[in-house]
């Protein structure tokens, strides 16, 4: 795939395509970029309905003359402190937080949960979110109360009386218990129309068929959470000279 960051008339491309309805695959085929390119492009500027290619242009060169400024002339980003590519983790963030912009998640929102998951320490204060973000605090206070009321996050206070703000791992197993049960929602509020539309009509063995999809899947989710849970407070095993190996964990039985 070409590197390089994308030119004006690509950025033309993607409004056009994007204006047409078509897909991010699609556009990404067309100008020979990856999907993730594409995606990331439209998410970080205004979204699907608010794309506009001059507009997405104009930001990238400001971001760019901002990172020129804060990088010594004549010298490349700085490796962080722990060895890591300071470039790569900044590519890395970006894809997380068009990932979860994707899933709904507001964009400043998305920008903070990204922040707390690629810190070691999985949480942060206010100020350092501040920071490491370039935002005001007001925006970093925003969306810490949407992340917490969404039960996202959790706030504690450490020995300096901070509060700081942690990304609790077992979050995902509430998700996805919370998404199987509103499968299960969906499923009886679909058999409730077998009734009401008669059993022997096309309709109600149309809804009788979700219900019963959906019934399978929500209960496929919940066995894989319950025996999955465990692997989100797992810590690798790793020994001298091999390499990693993920805990096994038995996959849930379909026919069960």
């Amino acid at each position: 795939m070409p590197g390089g960051r994308l030119t004006q008339q690509e950025r033309q491309q993607i409004a056009l395509g994007v204006a047409d309805g078509l897909a991010y695959a699609e556009i990404a085929r067309r100008l020979d970029r990856p999907t993730s390119t594409v995606t990331r492009e439209v998410m970080r500027n205004g979204g699907p309905t608010a794309y506009r290619a001059d507009l997405a242009h104009r930001a990238t060169e400001r971001r760019a003359h901002r990172r020129r400024q804060s990088t010594p002339r004549g010298s490349q980003a700085p490796a962080q402190a722990d060895g890591r590519d300071a470039e790569a983790v900044r590519e890395y963030e970006e894809a997380w937080t068009t990932l979860l912009m994707q899933q709904g998640l507001p964009k400043m929102m998305s920008r903070v949960l990204t922040c707390l998951y690629t810190s070691d320490a999985g949480s942060l204060t206010a100020s350092e979110l501040v920071q490491r973000l370039e935002v005001s605090p007001a925006s970093v206070s925003k969306a810490i109360t949407f992340l917490e009321s969404q039960g996202l996050i959790r706030r504690e206070r450490d020995e300096r009386r901070r509060e700081r703000y942690i990304v609790d791992d077992d979050v995902w197993y509430q998700g996805m218990i919370a998404s199987a049960q509103s499968n299960a929602q969906l499923a009886e509020t679909a058999r409730q129309g077998v009734s009401i539309l008669g059993p022997d009509t096309p309709a109600a063995t149309r809804l009788e068929n979700i219900a019963r999809f959906v019934d399978f899947v929500a209960e496929s989710m919940t066995r894989a959470a319950e025996q999955a849970r465990d692997i989100l407070s797992t810590k690798p095993e790793t020994t001298s000279g091999s390499t990693t190996e993920p805990s096994s964990v038995t996959a849930p039985d379909p026919s069960a």
